[in-house]
This record gives C-alpha cells, structure tokens and sequence, in this order.
C-alpha cells in the first residue's frame, strides 16, 4: 500500500483565499477590517522570522497589521499593560503573544490576560476549558488544522479509533477533547505510555506530536491508517516529522508530509480565527 500524501499547502490555500472573501464580506457589512495584534517580546531570531510570517500572511488576506514589539528588557507589567491596552482597542479583533517570552517573564500567565474573544491561539485557560466542554469560543491553530486535513481528505471520525502522540497545550491536550467531541475513541499517549507501538497500532487516525525526530516507524501504524504528524524537527539532513516517513507511507492510506504538512495549516487557522474573533464582536456590538 502507497499512502496518499496530504497536501497541507494546497488546503492552506483554500482557506486563506476563504479567509480573504470572509475579510472583505465583514469590512461591507461592518465598515471595520478585522486586525491582528501580533506582540513580540526582545529580538529572538527565530520568533521574528515567524512574527514576520503571521504579519504577512494576515495583510495578504486583508487584516490589518497591529504588531507591536518590546524591548528583551521589558518587564512583566509592561507586556501586561500592553495586553490590556490591545484588550480595549476596538480595531485589535485578535491577540497574539509570540512564545517563548524572554527569561524572566511568565508567558503563561501573560498569555491568560488575554481576552478570550481576542484569544486567536486558543491558548488562555477560559479558552482551553471551553474545548473540554465543547462551548463556543476560538480554538488552537494547529489542532483545527489537523481537523480540516482530516475533514478535506474525507477521514469519518465518527467511531473512529485516534490515537494521540503528546500532550503538549499547544496541540494534543486540546485535540484529543476536539477529536472526542467528533465522536472518535481518543487514546493520549505520551513518555510514560507503557507499550507505545501497541497503541498506536490500534488507531485509525495516528496524530504525531511529541517533538522526537521519526519516532513512529512502520510497526506503530495500522494498514490504511490516517497518519497526521505535527513534529518539525531540524536535523543534519534538514526537516524532519516525529513520523518515519518512507516507511510508514508504505502502510498508512493517508500522511502528511514535513514539510507542507501540518505546518502551512497552523497559520491559515490562526487567520481564519482572526475573522471569526472580528466577525462574533461585530455581531455583539450589533445585539447591543
């Protein structure tokens, strides 16, 4: 069996150009055009290069640039008070704190001073405890990307078995509850699953998300299997998934690849919430 390879860049592009129509349908109805908030602390070269990225990507699609940029010295009450001040700002839809924040600051906390409405990573604690009990509320990128690969490539989840390779916040502590509210069988598996090969090779979708360069061979997934690997990792011979690729394509039924996998859906996400968090507070402002 030759796995199909799932075209992560091709679906990212369908979305962004609905996110772009979705933009221009908003700024007709409302006379505002959604803005993204992207708030990076100090000069961390890798954060710059992805702070670059989501700003492009947003002006591409139409959303306006609110980036704002502190000095590696600034202090804890200075990154909070900016996160009020984009809290209160009417033209801000969305809030971004790029992670990691520099030593001495507690991104976590800064991060849960976020509005939940304006929470376009879905990472404050109202927004996680909105996934566990399926309310209404913005979603982590990575996570809804996984789900709109699944969904694009027409992959039932209804009874479905899914196994689920890392617990991180970022994705597979909220996918598994994303996965369950679908009505897939979850298994979380992690470093301190007993016997990881066996679970995974129960699963009828295999999501890799531990961060270990080609963690899963071929004996870990079931034939036919949908296996979704979210790992990059930089290696001597370049990037690399937490998925044995060549392997493993030859026994899965559908995998993504790394890179143009998961990755270019992260980002097409994070605009899609963008327009979501600027259309429910248009709607708001309209009941009122």
């Amino acid at each position: 069996m030759i796995a199909t390879i799932i075209d992560g860049r091709a679906v990212a592009a369908r979305v962004r150009a609905e996110v772009a129509r979705a933009v221009e349908d908003l700024v007709s109805e409302s006379g505002r055009r959604p803005g993204l908030a992207t708030i990076l602390v100090g000069d961390d070269p890798a954060s710059e290069i992805y702070v670059r990225g989501k700003r492009r990507s947003s002006e591409e699609v139409g959303i306006a640039d609110h980036h704002r940029h502190l000095p590696a010295t600034a202090s804890q009450a200075d990154v909070a008070e900016l996160i009020e001040a984009c809290n209160g700002d009417p033209e801000v839809s969305g809030i971004l704190l790029q992670l990691p924040v520099p030593e001495g600051l507690d991104g976590s906390s800064l991060t849960a001073q976020i509005l939940p409405e304006k929470d376009v990573d879905g990472l404050t604690p109202v927004s996680a405890g909105r996934v566990l009990q399926n309310l209404t509320g913005l979603r982590p990128c990575t996570p809804l990307g996984v789900l709109e690969l699944l969904d694009t490539y027409g992959v039932s989840l209804e009874g479905a078995h899914a196994v689920v390779v890392g617990r991180s916040n970022l994705v597979g502590r909220p996918l598994g509850p994303m996965l369950m509210h679908r009505n897939a069988t979850v298994t979380m598996c992690h470093s301190r699953t007993a016997d990881l090969a066996a679970e995974c090779a129960r699963a009828d979708v295999l999501v890799a998300a531990a961060g270990v360069p080609r963690l899963l061979g071929a004996a870990y997934v079931k034939p036919g299997a949908a296996v979704i690997d979210v790992g990059i990792n930089r290696t001597e011979e370049g990037l690399v998934g937490d998925v044995d690729f060549g392997p493993v394509s030859d026994r899965a039924g559908l995998i993504t690849p790394v890179p143009g996998g998961v990755g270019p859906m992260t980002l097409a996400m994070l605009l899609q919430n963008t327009v979501a968090a600027a259309r429910a507070q248009f709607d708001r402002e309209r009941e009122h």
